[in-house]
């Protein structure tokens, strides 16, 4: 392979923000970066060495640009997998590997993937049709998902008793046993070629009820020693089962017995890792370049205290984006603000995070809290 810090060039397929976060590592490392991307305004476009507006569902469009570089990531998974198929036939390095995509985008698949590989999950059935639903062995109430093109809350659906089935979805899905989780938890694991694995530290998250996506995450956990161990025991085996190359985000339930249960997997950088910009030795998108080099992974160790709040667009506001209280949380010690880059907001869009690092727990917490209230993304 070329030198990953002069002559080798790296596409990434999406130009959003985690495209965005891993541009700003990959400069540290002088990496020629290529993105793809369907908005000609992405956050991406002002920070790579070339950028390209496209489709990155249809097939030439994909080839076509893997066949300009040497080595191809992604930072979203709705992508053309059978280009990726090609281009890996024909020499181009493609991590995650294009049959992991193909897995993950289809959500029976990766619980089928589990229940093969002994990976602890919740009960699941997978629908065809809608009329199964009222047929399922799973006992309301349940949650149904979307095989396919579900993220950041879109494609989930709770059921809660047979009156809720006129909603349900009707295309392909499955269905899940519904999980009494003491906490939401994530692990990121990261693995290179020669196949050295390192995980960080497990986080507790906690998810916006109307968004349904990660709002407040933090780092380190301070469950039991074994809880974290356990964790961490289950997302390297999952990595490793799929023989991965580059970062994998695991997201599992804890549940009120004490169980740990695979949720879903992300192959890429993920919310969930945010933090670990400030709060760790390496952070998150240093992890996946390393992997995705083939170099020596780097060290995880949280430095402190630190938590991630998501910054969503307000509700009732659509237009350009205006940070309101901005100036306040910027005089808190401690506070790192990142935006995304994104002209227009609108609601629960995320349009930046905000990390806040300190050696008192409850300090942190406490300053989090503030920006929460403060930071509003209006128009």
């Amino acid at each position: 392979m070329k030198a990953f810090y002069g002559d080798l060039k790296l596409g990434i397929l999406g130009g959003g923000q985690l495209g965005r976060m891993l541009i700003q590592q990959a400069i540290n490392y002088n990496v020629t970066v290529k993105v793809l991307d369907p908005d000609r305004d992405a956050p991406c476009r002002k920070l790579c060495d070339e950028f390209v507006v496209g489709s990155l569902g249809d097939y030439e469009t994909v080839y076509k640009f893997g066949k300009k570089v040497d080595l191809l990531t992604i930072e979203i998974e709705k992508v053309n997998v059978d280009a990726l198929e090609q281009l890996e036939k024909e020499g181009v390095l493609v991590y995650p590997q294009p049959r992991i995509i193909r897995l993950i985008q289809d959500k029976a698949l990766q619980k089928q993937f589990f229940k093969e590989n002994d990976i602890p999950t919740a009960e699941f059935q997978v629908i065809s049709t809608k009329e199964q639903l009222l047929h399922s062995h799973i006992p309301y109430p349940y949650i149904q998902k979307l095989r396919r093109d579900g993220y950041d809350g879109r494609g989930v659906y709770k059921v809660k008793d047979e009156s809720y089935l006129e909603n349900a979805f009707t295309e392909p899905s499955l269905i899940e046993k519904w999980v009494d989780f003491e906490k939401e938890i994530g692990v990121i694991v990261a693995r290179n070629a020669d196949g050295e694995t390192k995980a960080f530290p497990m986080v507790e998250m906690e998810f916006n009820p109307q968004a349904n996506l990660v709002e407040f995450l933090i780092s380190p956990s301070t469950f039991p020693f074994d809880v974290q161990q356990e964790a961490e025991r289950i997302a390297i085996s999952v990595a490793e089962k799929l023989n991965i190359t580059g970062l994998l985000a695991v997201e599992m339930f804890l549940d009120k017995e004490g169980r740990i249960l695979v949720n879903e997997l992300a192959p890429r950088p993920h919310n969930s890792g945010h933090q670990t910009i400030e709060g760790n030795v390496v952070s998150q998108f240093e992890q996946h370049l390393r992997a995705i080099f083939n170099q020596p992974l780097g060290d995880t160790t949280c430095l402190s205290n630190a938590i991630m709040i998501n910054v969503l667009g307000e509700p009732g506001y659509e237009g350009p984006a205006v940070y309101q209280g901005i100036e306040k949380v910027l005089e808190c010690a401690g506070v790192y603000v990142h935006l995304y880059g994104k002209a227009l907001t609108k609601p629960f869009r995320k349009m930046g995070h905000v990390t806040i690092v300190d050696d008192d727990r409850e300090k942190a917490i406490e300053k989090a809290r503030f920006v929460q209230a403060t930071l509003k993304v209006i128009s």
